[in-house]
């Protein structure tokens, strides 16, 4: 009886490991789901924009969409740090959100995503943000640029947030931190030591001075919105706005969401 537990013992533990392994292998397409597109893709916007494509080194291009306001009305910018799927034809219809008051956007596509070209990892994501940043800084002052974290980007943001000034801070269905939110996926895995993706956006939260505003719906079945409360927890200068019955994709078809960005743009 005892060889015959400890043979189903060394079986559930083989198991399990073989399961914390494929998961390890396999996270960056359970976590990522890029749209790559040729170098020579004809972008069809509706918003008038510029296309810039930064070389970084031999082996990596950042794939940048400017999507523009006329000069004379002009009152800053906004850095949008999207989500984790397709890439930025996806998030395009967002905009008008922006530029309609007078806000450029600027979209980075992640590495492997639309044009962008290079190694994805967390600090490309961060340097990557840090790149478009300075870009920024060298047409805009502080106080002109909103940083905006979308689901995956609400990290990227974050971190960029603590870390340079900028006027404002939105991130919109955030989560956490990437380990916790896993964590409702892989319930029995340590996934902190196996993940190489932590974005702690609640450790990053800390050290932002400017203000912060998150944008959840209460009906989010992939971040839950109890992500948003415990940030709002982490300090008081975080507003967070509740968008009764929104899910992860549709806030923006939310009046309370519109008005909230409206205010913080004016």
């Amino acid at each position: 009886m005892r060889k015959k537990i400890k043979r189903w013992v060394l079986l559930l533990l083989f198991i399990y490991v073989a399961i914390g392994f494929i998961l390890y292998l396999v996270q960056d397409k359970l976590l990522f789901k890029p749209k790559a597109l040729p170098a020579n893709h004809v972008y069809a916007f509706k918003q008038p924009f510029q296309e810039v494509n930064q070389v970084v080194n031999v082996e990596k291009i950042n794939s940048i969409i400017k999507f523009t306001v006329p000069d004379s009305l002009r009152k800053g910018v906004v850095l949008y740090f999207h989500g984790n799927r397709n890439n930025v034809e996806h998030y395009a219809d967002r905009v008008n959100d922006f530029t309609q008051n007078n806000y450029e956007v600027w979209i980075a596509d992640y590495p492997g995503f639309g044009k962008s070209t290079g190694t994805l990892t967390e600090q490309t994501l961060y340097d990557d943000a840090m790149i478009l940043y300075k870009m920024a800084r060298a047409s805009f002052g502080k106080d002109s640029i909103i940083l905006y974290g979308r689901s995956l980007g609400s990290g990227i943001a974050a971190q960029l947030a603590s870390i340079r000034d900028c006027k404002h801070l939105v991130l919109e269905t955030p989560y956490y931190s990437m380990d916790r939110l896993m964590r409702n996926y892989t319930l029995i895995y340590p996934i902190s030591w196996i993940s190489n993706y932590h974005l702690p956006t609640n450790t990053y939260l800390q050290d932002v001075i400017a203000p912060v505003t998150i944008l959840h719906g209460t009906n989010d079945g992939l971040i839950p919105y109890r992500h948003a409360k415990q940030l709002k927890a982490v300090h008081d200068k975080i507003n967070l706005v509740g968008i009764k019955d929104g899910e992860h994709n549709n806030l923006n078809e939310f009046d309370e969401y519109k008005q909230t960005l409206k205010t913080i743009l004016q």
